[in-house]
């Protein structure tokens, strides 16, 4: 049986999930020690720890050996090797880490555990020199060959710098691949975990770091490794198999059992509106230009969509909602936002407190970030966020979204009488959002995966983010500020990019659907706010096929006159990409592929064949599709469906 198993993976994307979760049969494995040898039966081979060092190989059932990690630095002598209940144990005294080892559902499954505040850097990965490429997750996803010039030098933006698994990444993963051989590294333990890139001899390498805190809740540390069949989404399809084993896998189809409104997103794209667009009259133009399913947003500013408005939206069947966040504070007599107004004391008794009592500052440096843990103590008697949702959506609104809570973004409090820790920040921000997802379509902030349950929509985690981007969106000569009020810069002023941040960005060579192989079926995921579909005009032809591709949503920035002239483009593409968002959004991301070496023509599919879409990135025709197009196949067309994009009369 593991045999075929391990044909079947190779054959398929499709069938990683299922493999993962078969081999093992769900059951762990303490498996030999042979002095400081442990070896431990992996799906599709056996991996190999070295006790003395934590360094991890792996032999594959074709007898290729294969490098995970080289040795962690500094740990010291180890203790004896124990083994109870299918676990190894061992210690490492000098360093105050004890090491439990197992063979979980066909992975390496290694947990860290620290007795004080400490830190350790492994795994150390990317150093098999069979290893031709390296899997992140940002934002959507990429797969940067290790030994690309431009991700090896500065400006990548990688080589040098550290990434916050838990903050800065969609997924709490990444991989290596090479030929028909992978490597997955999951860490759920994301809080305190970093990653940091170096380039040795012109080849990109990867080390993971974890910081043990008690105060930050991270006493334990988590790696699961696991062998791929070298796909550039294996690590990602080994991820949806882990939270599916573990009751983590949320369901859009449940969601929609739940609350039917969610199902308005099917087919939807998104929008903030701005002037007369978020008027009845701006809302009946839209539906008048054929645009059959929008989500409709607006800001929290002095001027909100009113009742009349919002029932025009709900009547065209468009989900409406307003922006909020939980996060920030002001004095109410000086806020500069009606989200930070809060009553009472809320300000500044809820401020977040640093180790030394001084309040973390909040959004750009105005007010402080409020505490999750203050706000769960205080709303069973206060009810401030319950009065705040109501009161937000009292014009009628059935959709709200809640700006940075679903974000990797956690604080420890040490503020008295609402301490708590990191981890503890991130279950309270989940309760919250549970609160309001029972009534609402519930949307937030590039949503990491442990939030995956509780949300339908996100904006943000479609993005792989680069550090360039922030600097440009402060300059405000080239990128537009909150002004004016009806038509703010900052979303409708087009942008063209520096040449480095949109290789970084968009080059489709580089893009892989990490994100949606994972989460396409639990969540609906569209790019960040102020990455309308307008804002970028270089990148509009790039974005609207990987959002066909990727079968997501794409954004878009309206007010009236944007509104004349961009309405029927916006139709358009919408009227293309309808059925089959309808067809194929609760259905999983079940395999991808480059058709081509140059990686300019990419196929996916959804479900079991409900969805085939085939873009060409490139500038000549491939079997038949042309440069800058799309096909896509539902069940059943005797013919693919086209769109060329840039051929979309606006």
């Amino acid at each position: 049986m593991a045999s075929t198993l391990t044909r079947a993976v190779a054959a398929s994307l499709a069938l990683t999930a299922s493999a993962f979760a078969l081999a093992g049969c769900g059951s762990a494995t303490a498996g030999t020690v042979q002095g400081s040898r442990l070896e431990l039966p992996v799906a599709g081979g056996t991996a190999v720890v070295d006790t003395a060092s934590l360094a991890v190989t792996a032999r594959t059932k074709d007898g290729t050996q294969l490098v995970l990690s080289e040795a962690a630095s500094g740990l010291g002598q180890p203790g004896p090797v124990t083994r109870t209940s299918g676990t190894a144990h061992w210690s490492y005294p000098a360093k105050g880490l004890s090491v439990t080892a197992s063979s979980e559902r066909g992975r390496l499954h290694i947990r860290i555990r620290s007795e004080h505040d400490a830190s350790v850097s492994w795994p150390v990965t990317g150093t098999d020199r069979a290893a031709s490429d390296v899997q992140l997750p940002r934002g959507e996803g990429l797969d940067i060959p290790v030994r690309d010039a431009f991700w090896n030098g500065p400006k990548g933006g990688l080589v040098g710098n550290t990434v916050d698994v838990g903050g800065d990444l969609a997924l709490p993963l990444w991989g290596w691949s090479g030929g028909r051989h992978g490597v997955s590294y999951l860490t759920p333990t994301d809080i305190g975990t970093t990653l940091k890139f170096a380039s040795t001899g012109g080849r990109l390498r990867a080390t993971a770091a974890h910081d043990f805190s008690s105060g930050d809740g991270t006493g334990d540390y988590d790696v699961s490794f696991s062998l791929t069949d070298g796909n550039p989404v294996a690590p990602a399809a080994d991820y949806r198999s882990y939270l599916s084993q573990h009751g983590q896998l949320g369901s859009l189809r449940e969601k929609i059992r739940k609350n039917p409104a969610n199902a308005k997103l099917l087919g939807a794209f998104h929008a903030y509106l701005w002037g007369e667009a978020r008027t009845a009259a701006g809302v009946e133009k839209l539906k008048k230009l054929g645009v059959d399913r929008m989500w409709l947003g607006y800001d929290s500013g002095p001027d909100p969509m009113k009742a009349d408005a919002v029932q025009a939206a709900k009547k065209a069947g468009y989900l409406v909602g307003p922006y909020d966040t939980f996060a920030n504070g002001q004095d109410p007599k000086t806020a500069d936002s009606p989200t930070s107004a809060w009553p009472d004391k809320v300000y500044p008794d809820f401020c977040v407190r640093k180790a030394d009592g001084t309040p973390q500052k909040g959004f750009g440096g105005r007010g402080c970030y409020l505490s999750s843990r203050a706000f769960e103590k205080a709303e069973p008697s206060k009810h401030y966020l319950a009065d705040r949702t109501r009161k937000m959506t009292s014009n009628g609104a059935d959709s709200y979204f809640l700006d940075v809570d679903a974000t990797g973004e956690v604080f420890r409090d040490h503020g008295a009488g609402h301490e708590m820790t990191k981890a503890g920040d991130r279950e309270n921000r989940l309760a919250r959002m549970r609160r309001i997802a029972r009534g609402l379509v519930l949307g937030s902030e590039s949503a990491q995966p442990w939030a995956n349950s509780v949300l339908a929509f996100d904006h943000g985690s479609g993005t792989p983010v680069a550090d360039g981007i922030w600097k440009l969106e402060r300059d405000k000569e080239k990128w537009g500020g909150y002004f004016p009020q009806n038509a703010p810069k900052n979303a409708f002023m087009p942008v063209s990019l520096p040449a480095d941040l949109a290789t970084a960005m968009y080059d489709p060579k580089y893009r892989v659907p990490l994100y949606e192989t994972a989460l396409h079926e639990s969540l609906v995921n569209v790019e960040r706010w102020e990455l309308s579909y307008d804002k970028l005009p270089d990148q509009k032809t790039t974005r609207a096929l990987l959002a066909m591709l990727n079968n997501t949503p794409l954004n878009f920035a309206l007010n009236g006159p944007s509104l004349e002239k961009d309405g029927k483009e916006l139709a358009a593409l919408q009227k293309y990409f309808a059925p089959l968002h309808r067809a194929a959004g609760t259905e999983k991301m079940t395999s991808f592929r480059w058709l081509t070496g140059d990686r300019s023509v990419q196929r996916t599919v959804f479900g079991d064949g409900a969805l085939t879409v085939t873009a060409n990135f490139g500038s000549t025709a491939h079997d038949g599709l042309p440069g800058g197009c799309v096909d896509a196949r539902l069940r059943g067309d005797a013919q693919p469906r086209r769109l060329c994009p840039a051929q979309v009369d606006s």
